[in-house]
Order: C-alpha cells, then structure tokens, then sequence
C-alpha cells in the first residue's frame, strides 16, 4: 500500500537563493548612490586568484573528487578569522558586522562542510572556530540555502556545539559586530524549530525554568493569573532539587545557563542603548549643555543595527507560541518596550527603523491570545480583562494611596486614556509612584535601575492600563490603498536591492502562527506592501514619459505622454456621505474626474476605453521643479523628489462616461446589449469611489494642521494593467475575513496555525469515513487492483457475496481498518525507510490480510452510444491509488507529484471517483494559473462527469481547448437548448404512447406525464414480469416503450433470454429515468428569467464541480457569500505555487452553519521541490518568506503526505539528473519501452549534456542593469544548436529554449531575429523564455543557457534546478560555465552526472535528418564542437550548401521547363545530390511550417513574457522591453509570409 511520508531534515530544507548584490570592500567613496543599485559582484578570476581560495585548495577543496591530505590547523582557523571575517572599523562607524566578499567566498568554498564541522570538538574548539561556524550558518540563512543539512553526520556533536555557543559569552567581551552576528544566529535558530536537533536545545531557553530570573513580584502575579502552572512549577522544583541531590551539588537554579541566558541578552542589550549608540561629548561650554543635539552627535551605527537585531530577535520569540509562553513575562518584567520608548535613539532620526520594531514588538507583547491555552481572545473578552484590571487598581489606591482618590472613584471612560492616567498619576511623588509601581503592583521590580526614574514609571504603568485600540479597529481604520508616505519608506517598503545584512520593520511568515486573526494580520500587511511595491515601480515609470513642466501661468504642464497615464481636466468631489453608526470616517466618498484620450492612437485608446466597474486607478498630484537639480542635489534627493510627485492616492471606478454622458462597459444591466455604441467624442468622465479613512485622515489634518488641501492639487490619472490591479478586492476579502468569526473546519484549525499533531487531520484519523468505495473504472482489470493492493490477499466476490473466478472492473472495495496501519508517519531523521521494512514484513508473514473486493457488474445505462460511460484508460500506479483512496477520504490528503508523475490525472480520477460515491456533495477546484485549470478541465470532461455538473469561473475559460463552453453564460445557454432537445424528445415520446404531444410542452408538464404515464406504465410492467421469468420473449413482447426505442442502432431485444431482455428493459427505462431527471434539472431556468439568475441558480445549485483560479476566488469572495455558495470538498492543483493567504480564502468562500464548517475534505496536490510563489520584492521574499506556500509549510510541519514515485515524462537517463531530489523517483514502463525513448537524438551523440561556453570576445556575463544578466556567447551557441537542429529536420514546436534571466531571453530573442529569420527553412523555436516562466510545461528538446559566470546567482536554488532540468522529454543541453557550476556545493548531485559526459558538445555530423535508429546508449562517432565559432562554422556551412543545392535545383527545375522536357524524362534523369538537399530542404521547410499559429503564438507569448515579471529574483524588465516585444510581433508575422 502507499507510503505515507511526512517530513524531516531531508526531505525540505530551506533552499531560497537569494540574489544579492555584493558590494566591493574596496569601492571608492565619490561612487554617486545610485549606481549602488548596480550588484558589483566579484567575478570567478578574482575568486580565484584571491589569497583565500588558495587556501581553500590546500586545506579543504575537494577537486576531483579527493581532499587535501593537510592534518587541520586550529591556528590556521584563528587567523581566517581574525585577518579575513572581522570588520575593521578603521576609526568610522558602519552598519556592516562581516565582509561579506570574505564570508561569501569561504562560504562558496564549504568552509564550514569541509573544514570547519569535521574538525569541530566541543571541549578543544576554539571561540574563533565556533564564532566562524556562526558567521557561516548565519551566510547561509541570508543566502537562504540548507543550512543545517551538513550538520546531521554527528548529531551528538551539534548539541555540543549549540551548548558551546550558548556559553560562548563566559568570560570573554564581544564587539559589537561580534555581539550582532551572536544574535542574528540566535534569530535563525529559533526560526528553525522544524529541525530536531536545533529546536531540542533552543526551546530549553524558552521553558519554565527561564521563571527563575523573574522578579519575585512578576513571578508571583504570573502564578496567580495561571493557576494551573503551580502544580507544574512544584513538580519542576522537585526534579531540580532530586538531580541536585543525586549529583550531590546544592540547588541554584539562578547559576543555570538556561534561566539567565534570555534576561543577560537583555540585560546587555539595554546597557548597548543607553551607552553604546550614542557617544556623548563632554559639554565644553553652557551652550553646548544648550544644544541637546551636540550631545548625540556621535552615532554608532553598529550599535543601532544591534539594537534593531535584538528588537526583531524578541519580536520572533514573543510571535510563535512555544517560545512566548513563558518568555513574555521576562520581556514584560525588564519592560524593554517601556525602557525603549523612553530611549534616545527611539525618538531620534537614525531610530525610525528601530521605533517601527519597537512598536512591533509592543503589539506582539499585548496580542490577543491566552499565552498558556493558545485561544484567542474575543473583543468583549479583552475589553473585560482591561476593565477588570483597571477595577482592581482602583480598588487598591483607594485603598491604599489616599493621593490616588479621584483616580479611585473616576468612571473608567475617563481616565483610561494615556493622557488623562499620566496626568492623575503626577499627583504622587517620586518615592510615592516607585513605592506603588515596584511594591505594590509589582510591574517592575525594586532593584531595576531605571526604577528611580519617574517618566519611566509612568510610562509602565500607562502602558499597562491603558486602553489598547483593538486589531480589528485599526485594521478597519487602515486606507486600503496605499499613499506616498508608504510608498517610499524604504524600512517598510524597501527597494530592490535589499541585501539581507538588515533588519526590517516588516512581519515574518514562519511554521507558526499564534492565531487565525494573527495569521491573517501578517498576511494582510505582507500583500499590501507587496502590492504597494508594484504600484510604486509602476508609478515610476510612468511619470517620467510625461515630461511634466512649469509654463508661464507658474501651472503645471505635461510636453510627453504615457500610456498608462493621462493628465486629468477637471476634478471634483461630489458626493460625502455621513458616517455609518460608530464610525468617525465617511460612509463613502466620490468623485468625478474628467480626461482626455486625444493624444492616444487607436490601440492605446481602446485600453482606456475599456476600463470597468471596480478597476483601481491612482490620482497623483505632480509639481515639478523650476530649475532641474544639481548633480549633487539628485544624488541626495529622494525619487518623489525627482518626480515631482507630491500625493499619491487610489480610487475605485462606479462608472464611466462619454463625451456625450452616454455609459460605458456597463455590465450591471442598465444598458441593454441592443442599446449598446461606440464612445463619442474625445473626453471621458469617470465617477470614482475614494477611499473614506484615507479621505478622513486628509480632512482631518487640514482641519487640524493646516495641511495643503490633497485633493485640490490632482493632475495625474494613472491606471495599471488589469491582470495586476486586483490587489484591492483581494485586501478587502483578508479584511473581511479579519472582521468575521471565521471558522476553519475543527479538524484543520490546529494544524493549520502549526499545532497538534501533524497527522491528526489525515484520513485514518478522521469520522465518518467512508467504509464501501465504488472505484468505478479506476482499475483496468483485476491484475492491475491486485497489484495496488500488493500487501494483502485480494479475494473477489460477486454482489451475492459468492468468490468469483472472472473478476472484471467495476470493483466496490471494503477498505479494511488494516489499511490504517498500512500509512506512515514520518521516521525519526524524516527519511521514510517503511518501504523496505513493509516488504520484509509481508515476505516474513506466512499469510497476507484478505482484502474483499467486490466485482459487481453495472447496470445497463442505456441503449443509445450516448448512455455508455466514458472510461479511465490510465493505469494508475500502487502510489497514485493510495493517493486516490486518501483524496475521497474526509480530512487534508497531500500529494506531492514530482515532474511527470500524473498530478493531474490523480486529481482528476480522484474527482471522478468522488462524484459517484458522494453524488450530492460539491467540490470546489482551485489553481494558480488558467492553463492548469483547463489541463485539469479538458481531463474531468473525459471521465463519466456529465458537462451539465461542470462550471469554469473566471477569464481563461475561453482558452479551453472544447467545443463546450463552460462559463455560467455558457452553461445556461447549454442547459436551455438542452431543454429544447429533451421537450422534444418527450413529444415523440408522447407520441409513441399515442398521447396528446403537448406535455412537452415545459419541464413541468414533462413531469407530471413522467409520473402519470411513464411510472405508472414501468411499474405495471414490472409487476407483470414477476411471474413470468421463464418465458424468454416476455419481455420484447410486453414492454411498454418499444415504439420509442425503435430507433436505436441495434435491436434493444434478442427475445432469446428473459435475463438479458430484462437487463436490457432496465437499461432503457434508466435512459428515460436521466432524461425526465435533466428536465426536471432545467426546470429552474424556465422559471428564472433574467441571465443573472439563471447563472447564480447554476453555480450554487446546479453544478457539482467548480473551478476557478486562486485570484478569482479571492477577488469575487463577497460575491459568493451573498449568493450563498457552499462546497463539501476543495482541491487545490499547482498549491506550492500559490502564496499562503491566496491558498486560504478558498477555503471560507462559504458561510459557517451554525458555527460548524461545511469543508470534509481539503486535497492539497502540489511539489514543494519545485519553484514558490511569484513575490517581485525580494525583501518580502527573504526577509518575511513572503514566497512561502502553506503547502510547503505543511510539509515543514510535517505533516503526512504521499509522494508520486513514477515519472512517465523524459527518458530515464534524464530524469536521474533531478530525481536525486525526491524520495524514491523511479519510471513508468512507458519511457522504457516506447521506441521514442530509446532511439538516440539524431545528430548528438548524447541525450543530455552540459556544454561549457568559454569568454566569447573576451566576455563573460554582462549586466546593462540590475540583474539584467545577458550571456553573449552562449546566446550564439545555443542559437547555432537550435540551427543544426532545424537543418537536421527537427520541428520548431518540439525545440524550446530556456534561460535563467530575463536579460538572456531578450538576447537570444534577438540573436534569433538575427540569424534564424532570414531562413524560411528556420523560423522560430516554440518559446524562448525563462525557466521561472516554463514551470508547468515541458518539451521534447530543451537547449537551456545558464548565464552566469561570476556568482552562481539564483540557480542555487535547488527547486530552480529541479525545473530546468525536468522540463525536457528527450533532450536536454545546458550551455554554462563549467568552472563556476561543477563548484556549488547544493548543486552537486545534477553536476556531477552532467559532468560524467564530455563538456565539449558532441554531434554525429554523419546523420543527415532527424531520424535515427540509432540506440541512445550507442554514442556513434563523436565529433567534439571547440566552440562557439566552430559551431557557428559547421551551422553556416550547412545553410550555404543548402542554399547552392536549392539554387541548383531550381536553375535545371527552370531549364528544363524551358526546354519542354516531359514529366516523366524530367525523373529519369540523374539529379542525385540536389534532389537530395531538396528533401532535406522540403522537410525542413515542412517543419518549419508545421505549426504556422506556434509561430504566431510565439510573437504573442513574446509580448506577454516581455510585459510580465518574471519570477523573483528575475527582476524588472528595463524599459528597453517594449521595442523588443514590438519587434517580437514583427517577427512573427514576417515568419507567417515567408513559410511556404
């Protein structure tokens, strides 16, 4: 039975490469800041060359496959570290805690693996050792690689080095550089909690124990406040005083590493605050006593960037509930969120990065949550605690401080503000306030230092009283769209070139999270910054094209124009409604706005023509400089500053107007489709809805500062492109959620926030399973069920219960309790070894477990061809059934599906399977992108899933490759003119039983003549037919429906068996049964009459399967609440690739019943192994791991899931370069036995290869900008590749070529243009573009260009490895350098393979076409290419001979045409050689034109490819795109003149 796997250390570590910038050591300072952008990494030859890599060779490298003989050297490590890994201040503060050149040359060498861990001894290392293994793992996690991977050879040891590392501060004084590198380990330690071997160690910090340091005053408040912890605090006390005394040492907990270690880091951290940042002068003079500013003019900014780490280290510790439990109340004791409130650097303008975390942190330390049972608390159970906590302070100072009287009798209302609590609390003196907040309220305990300070005091005490503005309020109060504030505040919204040294004021999503509303809260701030990045790129480059001026009035005027931005005519607001009840903002704003699209052609009109209802556009206020900047003035002038830009605001469109008034892309019904025109006139006018708090926020500062009325001051109307302006709908469904009770079904609630036990919501765990399943035609035949059920004896019976000897499908199987024990949860070092064991198991045991299968034959469906079921021909694989079995289960089934491996098929059965044996239940499909929906689309439509029960939500439906159409719209119409055909059918019905024909003449009178005539005639018959079973002909000669019958293609009845005619009568009445039971299904659209209707009916009624995009779920989320939408089950395709929040939503686009959630089963089918989510920031994809999907977190979480272990896609030698990668990958008999797979590619001696490009033109890499990588020389190569290919008759559409950077793509797009258009023989390969961007796809030959030749860059990211190199079926060459690739450590595995095969491309140049037989084991007679120009030699040598034989040809074609020669002497005559370049040239032409529209689609995907992002780190296309796409389109439509 199938291996159920949850994860370990092996099975997913974090491998994110982050693609930074490195900065040189030695770049002069006069560089201006905005070449910074540019990444100055150090290229291979410097690598090389450097002192380090010398050394490496000689101690550590492995070359060739052996290492230096060199015995270690603990001096050798102590001098790295002291000459090569520690800042050298050189008398000038800086924010930099390592060279990070040094770190990351010694890191890309395996320092650590190779040198630094198999010499490491925990009682002799040294602390610069352990302090260099530090400064590696913390490169790692800011490279985002395994880190701690190498660690698990000696596990024993790495408990020894963590202990080390803990202690690493006894006796000794750390810099601060030193001090900041501790913490940043610390910080990644404890955001590693899915490792057994760190988070063993790491969560001692955080256990009870750590209450030994507490004040006595805290510690008896927390004991009082839980008491359930007393009996637990005793117990702990009483085994520390039993090991005391078996050790026979006395008890003192305080000397324990484990109590102190959180409150020293504490301790130190304050000392850093209030006397390492800021380094004060000796005031000299009154004056200077004066200017309180001279006194801080020394900052260290080293020290702040360790006053940031510490604040994010607790914000970690205090937002995961393992680590808060028991650490809050240390935080809360200390009270570091008062001591840093009240510190200078919080109100100072170096401390607005540590002021954000500071508040951060406070929020974290006041979270909704019971600490200790991990329930969030509701809004009355947290007004109810501070109410209580503010009555029993009242009760105390009346009776205890007779100066706090009128605070004692004050109605809570008043005084529970800061202001008004500060000001009744002055009323006491110094000792009076320390007495009352030290002793009697024990907030603080008497011995602090800082307890003398009476503003400190107070601010405890205010910040423990007051009241807190709940989440939900100030999420409420929060303006959805973003301002320009926000925009460039580079600590939230950061720039592209964030190199991860830093800290941000931003959330982090990790394992956990301590509530729903916590997990939405982060999500929620995560994906408005993200989209506020984009908005912000978008904005700049659209303002600059506008060429914005002063003119002569002193008014701002615009010389360009944008397409994406139009200056606006008029702006007025018109319309502000009152607030609703309880709320101080407006219950809704408008305005209109009046533009003119004059100066647009046609095409760029048309889009501003077709804007809509709900589409987000930006009004900006722009008002350019007089005189342009200096250069050293733009060089500190920010980029609104540049711009000019002053506001940014959003609006929502209501409607939109011609010049005439006339509405336009009305979809709401008020204009009627006969009605519709064209728009008149130049002039438009959009009625907007503006955002109400951001409104309010506005007026309230003019009314109370005096600030510049925003929206008199609008010049600027911008719009977005529509696939990447749904940002809003989007944040408004995370804020509605927010605002709701939101039920996650109870069997997922804990495991979803990262609790419990990982395999609680898998399917054997579960009720209400279902005991008997129907696999309708999942197995082809009973061989096939038995090898899926290898473990047990299968035994088959027939439906009386009698063994059957000529068992056929359909099977109903009793899933045994057995098969519980048959799944496995995850082994100890997360390597699932239970394959081997069950096997050894079941061979030890005498006798298998009878499994009972039932082999009952189905009904007849009907004796029309369309009654018969369409049928499963896939065989499905033992893992794939148990995959299968787990799906139609309730509970989370999580299949993992390497490449290759039949996902969709899976799905899909597991679909098909579902509906027949939960006919009444519904099923929601969601996926990340169109394509895969259709994919999955195109396979349901060819199971026995009738089309009436499928639906398509969303946009892409129109690609689907079907006659049918399954939109709503499409369904209707299908259901209505399927109401005609069946009305029709039931007149000649009537007509066959000689009744009158109007009862066809609606659904309703079909049912009434259904019950009267129909029934009521069957089941006369049936009680007819009891007595006479042995009559064979009884049944022809009394069936009731005959005449109707009688036009089936064969005869209905044989009158020879009363058996088999009975079988037959029954098949027709089911027939006539389907056929009144569709009617009565239509019955609804006859009585609905308006569309609308009849499409809501449709998709909350109708249909049993729906599908649609993750987007589109997210952005019709209140739509579906309204019309009341429910679905039992949710699959969800493509789920690694979906970011977490829009994973989430799909699974509350439900109301709750009764507060119980309607979701049974939740499938999750993805590959974790493969590439995340798209986040274009690469901060929020580094720093908050923004790009992680809750598929990928379920999987670090551990939970089980079953992984697809045969691939049926590329030829087995290919499939090794990445199935190293998955557990147990092997293949499918198909790809071994089908001859496509076994016959060599023609023209290669090899299958796969790697191809090592050497500077071309004495080049490498280049970058034009930031990560815009481009490769000339293996541009050409591959070029030339793809040539040979098309000259040997390879199709176009079968070639693909791929590349890592976007840079790379436009450059082989060019290359292209260049050299394969002028040939009509050549044209075009399928696509060119990115590896990101081919996710999901797959070719037979991919020629695939890797780039880079200094960093190894973004490919170091295994999962980008894993898709490149499983996208080809039959042949794969990857051209890159070899010095650089063969090198990287988590790369090696695909490496080494490649490089087991000659790096020198080898052709067989005797093979002429595209045909071989030829095995592909047998490599013929290698011809090994030098080049990039040799390759080009042997390609144009070709094309010239082609050429002359084409010439030639067509010279005797004309001469002897001239000469009047016939026919036939025209073939008799000897023209060998030019007849023979000519069917080679034919079929290359013929290949070329194969596929005329893949040619066309390529200038298309061309266009999308150059306007999209690509993934990540393949950064934003520079503006030099849009005239190459142009050209793109160009070029495709020359290669539809020129393919003859």
């Amino acid at each position: 039975m199938t291996k159920v796997h949850g994860t370990g250390v092996y099975d997913f570590k974090r491998h994110h490469v982050a693609e930074y910038p490195v900065e040189l050591a030695d770049k002069p300072e006069t560089k201006p800041p905005h070449s910074s952008s540019l990444p100055s990494s150090i290229t291979l030859s410097e690598i090389q060359r450097d002192q380090l890599t010398r050394i490496a060779a000689a101690n550590w490298l492995k070359s060739g496959g052996s290492k230096p003989e060199k015995p270690f050297d603990p001096q050798l490590v102590k001098e790295i570290y002291e000459t090569e890994l520690t800042v050298k201040s050189e008398g000038k503060s800086q924010r930099k805690t390592v060279p990070l050149q040094r770190v990351m040359i010694l890191e890309v060498s395996q320092y650590l693996e190779n040198y630094l861990w198999p010499n490491f001894d925990a009682e002799t290392a040294s602390y610069e050792h352990v302090m260099s293994m530090i400064l590696m793992v913390n490169e790692k996690f800011r490279e985002n690689v395994a880190a701690w991977g190498c660690f698990y050879d000696r596990k024993d040891v790495f408990t020894g080095f963590l202990e080390r590392v803990l202690r690493l501060k006894e006796g000794r004084e750390l810099t601060i550089a030193e001090k900041t590198n501790y913490l940043v380990f610390m910080i990644n330690a404890f955001q590693s909690l899915e490792d057994e071997i760190v988070r063993e160690t790491v969560l001692r910090l955080a256990s009870l124990r750590s209450w030994h340091s507490l004040s006595y005053g805290r510690f008896q408040m927390e004991l009082c406040l839980n008491p359930d912890l007393i009996k637990k605090w005793k117990r702990m006390i009483k085994k520390e005083s039993d090991d005391a005394k078996k050790l026979g040492v006395h008890l003192d907990p305080l000397s324990s590493l484990e109590v102190n270690f959180l409150r020293n880091l504490i301790e130190e951290f304050l000392e850093v605050l209030d006397h390492k940042v800021f380094t004060q002068k000796n005031p000299v003079s009154e004056d200077d006593e004066l200017n309180a500013s001279s006194i801080f003019d020394q900052v260290d900014d080293a020290s702040i960037l360790y006053c940031e780490r510490f604040m994010e280290f607790l914000i970690d510790l205090l937002s995961q509930l393992p680590t808060r439990r028991y650490l809050r109340p240390l935080v809360a004791d200390v009270a570091v969120v008062a001591k840093c409130h009240l510190s200078a650097l919080y109100r100072h303008e170096k401390g607005k990065l540590f002021a954000q975390l500071v508040d951060l942190l406070q929020f974290y330390e006041n979270f909704e949550i019971n600490d200790h049972v991990g329930t969030q608390l509701t809004d009355d159970e947290v007004l109810q605690s501070h109410y209580d906590r503010f009555q029993s302070f009242q009760l105390l100072a009346f009776k205890k401080v007779p100066k706090l009287q009128e605070l004692a009798l004050a109605n809570v209302g008043a005084i529970h503000k800061r202001v008004d609590l500060s000001k009744k609390l002055s009323v006491l003196s110094p000792e009076e306030l320390k007495d009352l907040v030290c002793s009697k309220l024990k907030l603080v305990s008497n011995e602090d230092p800082w307890s003398d300070r009476v503003d400190f005091l107070i601010e405890v005490m205010v910040s423990f009283f007051e009241k807190h503005q709940s989440q939900k309020e100030a999420i409420n109060a929060l303006p959805l769209y973003p301002n320009e504030q926000i925009m460039w505040d580079e600590s939230v919204v950061p720039s592209i070139n964030y190199s991860g040294e830093g800290c941000l004021a931003l959330p982090k999503l990790n394992l956990q999270f301590l509530t729903l509303h916590d997990y939405l809260l982060r999500n929620f701030n995560l994906f408005r910054l993200e989209s506020t990045y984009e908005i912000r790129e978008d904005i700049q480059e659209a303002i600059p094209h506008l060429l914005s001026y002063i003119n002569n009035e002193g008014e701002t005027a615009f010389r360009g124009w944008s397409r994406m931005a139009v200056p606006i005519r008029e702006f007025k607001i018109t319309e502000v409604k009152q607030p609703n009840i309880g709320e101080v903002k407006p219950a809704s704003v408008t305005a209109a706005i009046t533009y003119s699209i004059s100066s647009y052609k046609s095409q760029i009109r048309s889009e501003w023509d077709a804007l809509k209802e709900h589409d987000v556009l930006f009004l900006l206020s722009i008002s350019p400089l007089f005189k342009p900047l200096s250069a050293e003035e733009e060089a500190k002038a920010s980029v609104p500053q540049k711009l000019g830009l002053q506001y940014v605001r959003g609006c929502e469109i209501i409607e939109i107007r011609d010049e005439e008034g006339t509405l336009m892309n009305d979809f709401s019904g008020r204009t009627k489709r006969e009605e519709w025109k064209p728009p008149k006139g130049e002039l438009r006018t959009v009625t907007v809805a503006l955002d109400a708090a951001q409104y309010h926020m506005d007026v309230t500062d003019i009314a109370e500062k005096g600030a510049e009325d925003v929206y008199g001051t609008f010049n600027v109307l911008m719009r977005r492109k529509p696939k990447e302006n749904n940002f809003k709908a989007i944040l408004e469904s995370i804020r509605d959620l927010m605002n709701e009770y939101c039920i996650v079904p109870d069997w997922l609630h804990k495991i979803f926030l990262g609790y419990g036990h990982p395999s609680a919501a898998q399917w054997i765990n579960m009720p209400d399973l279902l005991e008997t399943v129907d696999f309708k035609d999942t197995f082809l035949n009973a061989g096939h069920l038995k090898e899926s059920f290898s473990h047990y004896q299968v035994c088959f019976v027939d439906s009386d219960g009698r063994e059957t000897l000529d068992p056929r499908p359909p099977f109903r199987i009793k899933l045994p309790r057995s098969l519980k024990s048959d799944t496995h949860a995850p082994s100890e070092n997360g390597r699932s070894d239970t394959g081997v064991n069950d096997a050894k198991m079941v061979d030890a045991c005498v006798e298998k477990e009878k499994l009972i299968v039932e082999a009952y034959i189905p009904p007849d469906p009907g004796p029309y061809p369309q009654d018969q079921p369409k049928q499963n021909s896939v065989r499905f694989t033992p893992t794939q059934i148990g995959a299968i079995i787990s799906g139609i289960q309730p509970g989370l089934t999580m299949v993992v599906g390497p490449p290759g491996t039949g996902k969709t098929d899976t799905a899909v059965q597991i679909l098909n399977v579902l509906y027949h044996n939960c006919p009444s239940q519904r099923t929601l499909i969601i996926t990340h992108s169109n394509q895969a929906l259709n994919d999955l689309f195109e396979k349901i439509m060819e199971r026995d899933v009738p089309a009436r029960y499928l639906l398509r939500l969303g946009q892409g439906e129109q690609e689907l490759a079907t006659d049918l159409d399954f939109s709503r719209q499409g369904r209707v119409n299908a259901m209505l003119v399927r109401r005609l055909e069946l009305l029709s059918e039931v007149e000649r019905f009537a007509r066959s039983l000689q009744l009158p024909e109007d009862v066809g003449y609606t659904c309703e009178t079909a049912g009434y003549f259904w019950l009267l005539h129909v029934y009521s005639r069957w089941e006369q018959f049936i009680a007819a037919c009891a007595g006479n079973e042995d009559k064979p002909a009884f049944v022809q000669d009394h069936f009731p429906f005959k005449e109707f019958f009688s036009n089936t293609p064969q005869a209905v009845f044989t009158g020879q068996s009363f058996e088999k005619d009975m079988r037959a009568a029954k098949g027709c009445f089911r027939h006539l049964k389907t056929m009144f039971q569709e009617l009565e299904e239509c019955r609804a659209f006859e009585l609905l009459k308006s569309t609308a209707d009849r499409a809501n009916y449709l998709m909350t009624k109708q249909a049993k399967i729906v599908a649609m995009t993750c987007t589109h779920a997210a952005l019709k989320r209140k739509d579906f609440l309204q019309l009341g939408f429910k679905y039992d089950n949710l699959l969800m395709e493509e789920s690694a690739q979906i970011l977490e929040i829009e994973t989430f939503i799909p699974m509350l686009l439900q109301r709750q019943e009764d507060g119980y959630a309607r979701l049974k089963r939740c499938i999750l089918i993805g590959d974790h192994h493969q590439l995340p989510p798209v986040v274009k920031n690469m901060a929020f994809q580094k720093y908050s791991h923004m790009d992680q999907s809750l598929f990928t977190r379920f999987v670090r979480l551990g939970i089980p899931y079953i992984e697809l272990n045969a691939q049926g896609r590329a030829r087995p030698s290919i499939a090794e370069l990445y199935n190293w990668r998955y557990r147990d990958l092997g293949d499918l008999p198909s790809v071994k036995e089908e001859a496509i797979f076994y016959r060599a590619n023609a023209g290669f001696s090899y299958d796969y290869q790697l191809v090592d490009v050497p500077d071309y033109h004495g080049r490498g890499e280049s970058a034009p900008s930031p990560w815009f990588y481009q490769n000339e020389g293996e541009a050409e190569y591959v070029v030339s590749v793809y040539i040979y290919m098309r000259l040997l008759g390879y199709p176009a559409n079968k070639i693909s070529i791929l590349t890592t950077y976007n840079g790379q793509k436009l450059l082989i797009r060019d290359v292209i243009n260049r050299r394969c258009l002028p040939y009509d023989f050549i044209g075009p390969p399928s696509k060119v573009t990115t590896v990101d961007k081919f996710q999901g796809q797959q070719n037979d030959f991919i020629l695939l260009s890797l780039v880079r030749t200094r960093f190894v860059g973004h490919l170091r990211d295994v999962r980008r490895l894993v898709v490149a190199m499983s996208r080809a079926r039959l042949g794969l060459y990857v051209f890159c350098r070899r010095s650089l690739f063969e090198q990287c450590y988590e790369l090696q595995p695909t490496f080494q393979r490649l490089l087991q095969r000659p790096d020198h491309l080898a052709l067989n140049l005797n093979e002429g076409t595209s045909f071989t037989e030829r095995h592909v084991d047998d490599i013929g007679h290698p011809y090994l290419v030098s080049g990039v120009e040799e390759m080009a030699n042997i390609v144009f040598g070709r094309i010239d001979q082609l050429q002359q034989a084409r010439a030639m040809y067509q010279y005797m074609a004309y001469s002897e045409q001239l000469m009047g020669t016939s026919e036939e002497q025209n073939n008799e005559q000897d023209s060998t050689s030019p007849n023979q370049a000519m069917e080679v040239d034919t079929s290359v032409a013929e290949n070329g034109g194969i596929n005329n529209d893949v040619h066309e689609s390529n200038g298309q995907e061309a266009k999308e490819d150059g306007e999209d992002h690509a993934n990540g780190q393949d950064g934003v296309l520079p503006s030099e795109d849009q005239p190459n796409t142009e050209n793109e389109t160009q070029v495709s439509t020359n290669d539809e003149n020129t393919v003859t």
